[in-house]
């Protein structure tokens, strides 16, 4: 699974679009009323499940959303058109049916978490007003201008003059999309010209909107479903678009004189995902083509950029790399050569094969490169290792290395845009789950690291960090992030929240959710574990949990929970489980073979049925997606090997945990189907499970659906996610409590 109103460096490019259930957040931080205009405040979304979401840096082709789509019901043949026919609609009407059912269900038992679900978002809406609105959006800056967007409004400020006198330039209302959220930002070289793409919660795909700036801006030019933009010139804008939940296409259009678009680039093969990025001086514009472990680079020169893109280096199977420009240098971060990790290397824009490149950088094992950014004279790398953050500074001029330990509660980070590669300062925000971000700043000049006194926000002084490492089946140490209140006592006793995903090379999604603080306040203790299939510790972390890798991390997850018990953090009677999207293969794994380490799961999204989706190519994600999962269809041992850790293909009787599932009408990537049948069948084994036993007092799990009409695998209004995450905390609160209270739990499976 990853938006940006900056272009926040080479992240990316570096991973795939992080799955936050819910990227809005990310990207729209910090909504204050728009003081120029009559429009109410829109909140943004600040609560999710898991970064990178969603985060849409722009990912290397193939790295869309990870999801999942739900397939044909198991063991289905169809040998005919006509028979076809008759069960495509056999399907639907089971699909109907169970749906309804379902829904039905849910109206009879959600009264059961009104209180306390009142009560929750009641305490959630006071942190959001306490920290979020505190915090501001990104900005970017262009020489003595800065431009950002809040609530809807774009802004316009002098650098030197203060963001009091911003002056708003037009809203996403004014453009009639009013229950859209911004998604991305380009400004034109001669800012004559700005670009924005706009989203809803309920589609995948967004809108371009080419303004015109001036003293009343004006549209010139709307594009329907545009992924990714860039200015290769002050009028020449290339984008691409998105179909079928792939781009595969590049454009030029340009805006004075002759005004014409055209075609550029086409990708051929589907498991090749294409976006466009700028180069840090922006000499370059390149079109990246990638899938999961191989990529190709194209450059259109911005000095001339009518010309027919050149080819840096042809896709050669394994080898992935992004570039960068600097002083008639090609910088590259690649994976060629051994280790197969990123290195920096560089070679001479005539000569860009890779024969001719030269080693700059290697990162040290186990290191995963967060994001890059280029300077006239120097880079700025962040990395992770062992889930610390780290900022290195690697000097052109000085050929030195500078590394700094980030502060020990920082978990994520993001980059503010600075266009001018000349600039003499980097600045980026910090945060944690729990931590607000809080903003820095790296001075090239004076070579050291600057907290910016930006916003009064509330400092978190009761909050403990610890961070741990558990030995997976295979020896492997596993990195934990656990957060737990520093005057909890009898920690053994507290009720502990695990997270998890475990795919795509993506990191767990660590930014600050008002939830999460909440909960430590209330004596919970949150653990993130980052097993194998993610990519915290470099791009070996995912290809050893990836394909016929899958079940290490799932050992992983495992070994993590039993050090936590081990070690006194709660117990698993009063454990619960959370994951979303890609995440719930190793959540709905862990259930099947471990279901005691666990009382109850809240699952977003859940892609539960790997094995009959990977069998079915014509889904738009499935072939790309290979490098991933592996391809049943043509190697029976793949096959089997899904079969034996997919969630859906393994439940059987026993005694499961409680289970709340929220699920999305309008899902493209996790389609409802699936997700009702493993409900479904889910309930079935635990009932059959009880009836066999069928011991005094036996306890039954609950197996809830919450269907919502609205939001989909990646967007929510802050609205519709604050009611969601209300809702997943009643139901874990009420799944712990009933260990103190048995007597209160029901009896039947709902």
């Amino acid at each position: 699974m990853k938006v940006m109103m900056c272009c926040a460096g080479l992240r990316n490019l570096l991973q795939g679009l992080t799955f936050s259930a819910k990227y809005y957040s990310k990207h729209n931080p910090a909504q204050r009323v728009c003081p120029y205009s009559e429009i109410g405040p829109k909140k943004c979304h600040i609560l999710g499940c898991s970064k990178s979401t969603c985060t849409h840096r722009t990912a290397p082709a193939g790295s869309i959303l990870p999801r999942r789509f739900f397939s044909c019901k198991e063991g289905t043949k169809v040998s005919s058109k006509r028979k076809q026919n008759t069960s495509i609609v056999t399907s639907d009407l089971l699909h109907k049916n169970l749906l309804k059912s379902e829904q039905k269900n849910w109206n009879n038992i959600s009264p059961t978490y009104k209180a306390m679900t009142k009560r929750i978002k009641e305490k959630l809406e006071e942190l959001h007003n306490m920290y979020t609105l505190n915090s501001r959006s990104p900005r970017m800056r262009f020489g003595e201008n800065v431009y950002f967007e809040e609530d809807g409004c774009i802004f316009l400020a002098k650098a030197d003059d203060g963001e009091g006198n911003a002056k708003i330039l037009f809203t996403v209302e004014d453009l009639g999309f009013s229950d859209a959220f911004i998604q991305r930002i380009r400004i034109s070289p001669d800012q004559r010209y700005m670009a924005i793409s706009l989203k809803s919660e309920n589609s995948e795909e967004a809108t371009c909107i080419v303004m015109k700036l001036g003293n009343l801006p004006v549209v010139e030019k709307v594009i329907p479903s545009a992924f990714s933009f860039e200015w290769a010139a002050n009028d020449v804008l290339y984008y691409t678009t998105q179909k079928n939940l792939k781009c595969q296409n590049v454009f030029m259009t340009t805006f004075t004189y002759q005004k014409h678009t055209k075609l550029v680039y086409t990708e051929q093969d589907a498991r090749f995902f294409v976006d466009l990025y700028c180069t840090k001086d922006r000499r370059f514009l390149t079109i990246n083509s990638n899938s999961k472990t191989t990529s190709e680079v194209w450059l259109v020169d911005c000095r001339h950029p009518f010309e027919s893109p050149a080819l840096v280096q042809a896709r050669t199977t394994g080898v992935i790399y992004h570039i960068e420009h600097r002083k008639d240098q090609l910088y590259i971060l690649t994976t060629y050569g051994e280790p197969a990790e990123y290195k920096l290397m560089k070679a001479p824009i005539g000569s860009s094969g890779k024969e001719n490149w030269q080693l700059v950088y290697a990162l040290e094992k186990k290191t995963k490169l967060v994001d890059f950014e280029m300077f006239s004279d120097d880079c700025i790398m962040f990395l992770k290792n062992a889930a610390h953050l780290y900022l290195n500074v690697i000097s052109f001029v000085s050929y030195s290395v500078q590394s700094i330990k980030l502060p020990t509660w920082a978990c994520e980070f993001e980059l503010e845009s600075h266009p001018e590669h000349t600039t003499s300062t980097c600045y980026f925000q910090l945060s944690s789950p729990v931590h607000p971000p809080k903003c820095f700043a790296y001075s090239f000049k004076e070579n050291n690291l600057i907290e910016q006194a930006v916003q009064e926000v509330p400092i978190i002084t009761n909050c403990h960090t610890t961070r741990l490492l558990a030995k997976s089946k295979d020896e492997t140490l596993v990195p934990i992030t656990v957060f737990h209140n520093k005057n909890s006592k009898e920690l053994h006793r507290r009720p502990l929240l695990v997270h998890v995903y475990g795919a795509y090379g993506i990191d767990l999604n660590m930014s600050f959710k008002e939830e999460k603080l909440m909960l430590i306040e209330e004596g919970w203790i949150l653990a993130y574990c980052h097993v194998r299939g993610g990519g915290e510790q470099g791009l070996s972390w995912h290809r050893d949990g990836c394909q016929q890798n899958k079940l290490k991390g799932l050992h992983d997850l495992r070994a993590c929970i039993m050090l936590l018990h081990q070690l006194g953090f709660s117990q698993p009677k009063r454990t619960a489980l959370a994951a979303a999207s890609a995440g719930g293969v190793l959540a709905g794994a862990l259930c099947n073979t471990d279901p005691a380490l666990i009382r109850a799961m809240v699952l977003q999204a859940p892609f539960v049925d790997v094995l009959n989706t990977m069998m079915k190519t014509h889904l738009p994600l499935t072939i790309e997606e290979q490098e991933e999962w592996g391809n049943p269809l043509e190697d029976e041992k793949c096959m089997k090997y899904i079969k034996s850790y997919c969630p859906y293909q393994n439940i059987k009787p026993q005694r499961y945990p409680s289970v709340f599932i929220t699920a999305y009408e309008n899902d493209e990537r996790v389609t409802l189907p699936g997700i009702l049948q493993y409900v479904q069948k889910l309930r079935k084994a635990a009932l059959d499970h009880a009836n066999r036993t069928s011991k005094k007092g036996n306890w039954i799990p609950n197996i809830i659906l919450d269907v919502q009409a609205n939001g989909s695998h990646c967007d929510s209004s802050w609205e519709h996610s604050l009611n969601e995450v209300a809702r997943h905390l009643a139901f874990l609160n009420r799944e712990l409590e009933e260990v103190c209270h048995p007597q209160h739990h029901s009896k039947s499976c709902k």
